[in-house]
């Protein structure tokens, strides 16, 4: 068992809250803080460019952030040295663990060599791991996809992974062609746990505790990371944890108005309305496609047209508790 990723006193693998562009930013990271269930959060991914200033681009990083649940943070860059620089930074801010991003499919990511554009090159996947292993003490890790336009340079990536000295792998078994779509390929994590000695974190279309435990079956995996799951179900970690422990997780409508209060909370002033209110509606829109209650009626959340927070929240609130009170262990 791995000291990074140990399991509770009830063989609980460990479970991390992954780095989620957009929908899984700070406000999201904090609300799912106040629930809590998992072991560790990571921020969305910090973008280190070619002409980046080091030390006012790591200001955006909050090591207190989901106190007590410590954070990671994840860079996004193909420039050895300024990721070497800025795991510096991050080491100094405090940093749990220092993730790199060789998985982000966006185009405008790719277009400039970095997140999943490593994976076309072992040899330079394993340069910039290595400058920012060799540059601080803090646990460098890196999340990968399974390729990028295909798998064929599979092995290689992950050795490349290990030999830089990485203390572990995630894993998410999609190409960076795949995008999202197709199923997540589990039987490429376990095959990653065949190949390197390190241990190999599984990530990939846990949306429920029957997938959480069937990765846990189909890979050996060491270790758990949902991200959209935990959108569409919040309760998604207490929910495995209970599973361990022998019990059941019913999660309280008080419980999901808190998550939701907490939410809004963390969103500035300076955001505009406007934007606050599609942040809530995107958030909402994915609770109603988790729940087969409410599914049906998920496009008025989508189409509604209320101009504040708070006109938004007593529009679906009502809908979102009739499906909640529907199945309340499901629900979500």
């Amino acid at each position: 068992m791995s000291a990074l990723l140990p399991k509770d006193s009830k063989g609980c693998p460990y479970l991390l809250l992954a780095p989620m562009e957009g929908v899984g930013d700070r406000c999201f990271r904090i609300a799912m803080a106040s629930i809590g269930g998992f072991d560790e959060a990571v921020t969305d991914f910090l973008r280190v460019p070619s002409n980046a200033h080091v030390e006012s681009l790591a200001k955006r990083f909050e090591a207190n952030e989901t106190k007590p649940i410590p954070i990671a943070v994840q860079l996004m860059g193909s420039d050895p040295e300024l990721m070497a620089a800025m795991a510096v930074q991050m080491e100094k801010r405090g940093a749990h663990r220092i993730d790199l991003n060789c998985g982000c499919p966006s185009n405008t990511v790719t277009g400039r060599g970095a997140g999943s554009s490593l994976l076309k090159d072992p040899s330079f996947l394993y340069e910039n791991a290595k400058a920012m292993v060799k540059a601080v003490k803090t646990p460098v890790t890196i999340k990968m996809r399974s390729g990028y336009t295909d798998t064929s340079l599979f092995k290689e990536n992950l050795l490349a992974a290990e030999e830089s000295g990485a203390s572990y792998i995630t894993l998410h078994p999609r190409t960076k062609l795949d995008g999202y779509g197709p199923p997540a390929k589990w039987d490429l994590i376990a095959q990653a746990k065949s190949i390197v000695k390190i241990p190999v974190v599984g990530n990939g279309d846990i949306l429920n505790v029957d997938d959480a435990l069937n990765m846990l079956r189909q890979t050996s995996c060491d270790a758990l990371m949902i991200g959209r799951g935990s959108v569409i179900n919040p309760f998604i970690f207490h929910q495995i944890r209970a599973y361990f422990h022998g019990r059941e997780y019913r999660p309280a409508w008080k419980d999901l108005v808190n998550f939701f209060a907490v939410f809004r909370q963390q969103m500035s002033e300076d955001i505009p309305v406007r934007i606050q209110v599609n942040k809530l509606k995107q958030l909402m829109s994915f609770l109603f496609k988790g729940n087969e209650a409410l599914l049906a009626k998920r496009q008025e959340i989508l189409s509604s047209q209320l101009k504040t927070p708070q006109e938004f929240l007593d529009f679906a609130f009502p809908l979102l508790q009739e499906g909640w009170l529907t199945n309340p262990v499901n629900s979500l």
